[in-house]
């Protein structure tokens, strides 16, 4: 039996057709890429809004740990979409909340 046959913890992972372990591990991803993958696979059957929160957590740890900045305007397709993103807000919950 192999070690991806068993979750420990749930079986919030069960249903998928690839599981999240063997895609950041045959993609080479980073401990935060990895992290977002984990949440976005299993927020609907696990902690809901809590992973979304947590998925945000990381996109923005990779954003400044790779030192990027996020551009002030997005050009959807034309220039009636673009979309000021200093406009939106900043959400942050303190650490306790990342568990």
């Amino acid at each position: 039996m192999s070690a991806l046959d068993t979750q420990v913890g749930g079986g919030h992972y069960k249903d998928n057709a690839i599981q999240p372990i063997a895609y950041i591990h045959a993609n080479k991803l980073g401990y935060c890429e990895g992290n977002v993958v984990k949440y976005i696979t299993r927020w609907r059957d696990k902690n809901g809004l809590q992973d979304l929160i947590k998925i945000k957590h990381y996109i923005d740890l990779l954003i400044e740990l790779e030192g990027l900045e996020a551009p002030s305007t997005v050009a959807l397709t034309e220039d009636r979409f673009k979309v000021d993103l200093s406009l939106w807000p900043s959400y942050q919950l303190p650490p306790s909340h990342w568990t």
